[in-house]
Order: structure tokens, then C-alpha cells, then sequence
């Protein structure tokens, strides 16, 4: 096993081997190799194994090997206090180098479960976003806490069975049609008046969604004539009309959104 020299920057140790990435990841594949837990027990058993794979990294720069180094004095720490007649006792405080670096692992280990999840996600193209629009608040407008099931029935049936007093559909009142030609004269006796228009005077008091649409269709239809130029100083704000050279008010032409 050839290893390749990562770069060493800001004091991060990241060396890469064809197989591991950094001592985390060489530790965690002898202990899932040995099929073992990761405990302390485990740690000191393959910590030989550590070893000897350390010595394939000899031809590294001492800063890249470093983080090996220092994972290799804690299995050696480790192994060493396994292997003592008597458990070693601790002072008040003092953290269990291999309860620490077992906590460690299992850390990284979920880290690389993970990282692994993500990269199976990119590869199949599947990707998500984060909601950035608060979460809506719901008030709550009604105590049902006094009501039982059968007040809530009781209050079902009177609501499916009560009379419809809707207008029937061919009695409603359908609203005047509104086209892109009658917006395209209002347009043009407004310029033809003013000289100039705004695209909110073009709309009537009782603005609706559809004179709002088709107003904005008869607008871009003169655009593309290079009939009208417009002009809107920044985003959201007024936007302004002005005839241009070619402007003509008896021009009459195929409209491309229909009428």
C-alpha cells in the first residue's frame, strides 16, 4: 500500500491512503475487521495492528504522521493498562484515555455513516433545501376541551344537513371579459393624452388579478413591437411607459397571446 502525501494546512492533519483517511479511520476498519465493539478491550487488541500498518507511513513529513503518532501513544497507553495485574486508579477528574478515544471513535464513525449517506444522495442526483421562511404561527381560536364526541356529531349533522342556500351556477353573474386589445387602446389613449403612462394608472380602482395579467400581456406585446419603451428605476418600484419612433395608433396586428 503506496501513501499518497495530503496537504498539511493550518495545522489540520489529513493524511490519505488509497484505504484510510486519517488514524480514525485506519483504527475503525482493524476494529470492524475483527469484528469487534468499540470498547476499550477493543482498542488494546488491535493496537499491534495500528502499529504495524504505522510503518508503511514512514516516508511522510513528520507533520502528516503526527496524528497517527499520537493515536498510536494512546493504544500503547492503553494496551499497557490492560495488561496490568491491577486496574489503574485515576484521580478525581482525570478522563479514561480509553473511554475517551472509544467516544471518540464511535463519533466518527456516525460522522462517516453519514458523510457516506450524503455521497450516495449526490450520486443519485437527489438533493434537498433547508426551509428558510419561518415556521407559520397557528393561533388557536377555539376551546374544544368542554366538547365530548357526541357534541361533535351533534355538530357534524346540523352542518351536512343544513339548508344550501348557494345561488345556483347559471344564475351567477360571470365577469365582463377583459382583452389584451382593449388594454392596448387604453394604453394608447393614455400616451396619446399623456404622453407618458405608469403601468399602476392603467389599472382600473377595482383591480383584479386578470386586469392586472392581461394589462401586463398588452404591455410586453408593445415592447416586443418596440413600440413603447419602459423604465423602472428599481426592483418593485413604478414602472413607466414612453412611445418610441415607431409608435402608431392605427396599427393593427396578430396578437401572439391571442386576444
Amino acid at each position: 500500500m503506496n501513501p499518497i502525501i495530503s496537504s498539511y494546512k493550518d495545522q489540520v492533519y489529513s493524511v490519505a491512503t488509497p484505504v484510510f483517511q486519517g488514524p480514525l479511520d485506519l483504527l475503525l476498519h482493524l476494529i470492524e475487521r475483527a469484528e469487534l465493539d468499540i470498547t476499550k478491550l477493543a482498542l488494546a487488541e488491535v493496537t499491534d495492528q495500528f502499529l504495524e500498518h504505522l510503518e508503511n507511513l514512514t516516508e511522510l513529513a513528520v507533520e502528516e504522521v503526527s496524528a497517527f503518532l499520537l493515536i498510536a501513544a494512546k493504544l500503547l497507553q492503553i494496551k499497557s493498562e490492560a495488561l496490568l495485574p491491577r486496574p489503574v486508579v485515576r484521580e478525581a477528574g482525570e478522563e479514561d484515555p480509553g473511554e475517551a478515544l472509544a467516544r471518540q471513535l464511535l463519533e466518527y464513525k456516525r460522522y462517516k455513516k453519514v458523510a457516506e449517506s450524503l455521497r450516495e444522495y449526490e450520486s443519485l442526483g437527489l438533493h434537498t433545501f433547508l426551509r428558510l421562511a419561518p415556521q407559520p404561527k397557528v393561533e388557536v381560536t377555539a376551546d374544544l376541551s368542554d366538547l365530548t364526541v357526541y357534541d361533535l356529531a351533534d355538530i357534524a349533522r346540523a352542518v351536512f344537513t343544513s339548508y344550501d342556500d348557494r345561488p345556483e351556477l347559471k344564475s351567477v353573474v360571470t365577469p365582463p371579459p377583459v382583452t389584451i386589445r382593449q388594454k392596448i387602446k387604453l394604453i394608447s389613449s393614455m400616451l396619446r393624452n399623456k404622453g407618458r403612462a405608469t403601468f399602476r394608472s392603467l389599472l382600473p380602482g377595482s383591480r383584479s388579478r386578470l386586469d392586472i395579467v392581461v394589462t401586463f400581456l398588452a404591455m410586453l406585446e408593445l415592447i416586443k413591437r418596440h413600440l413603447v419603451t419602459v423604465q423602472q428605476d428599481n426592483i418593485f418600484g413604478e414602472i413607466e411607459l414612453e412611445p418610441t419612433e415607431n409608435w402608431t395608433e392605427d396599427e393593427d396586428f396578430e396578437l401572439e397571446f391571442g386576444e
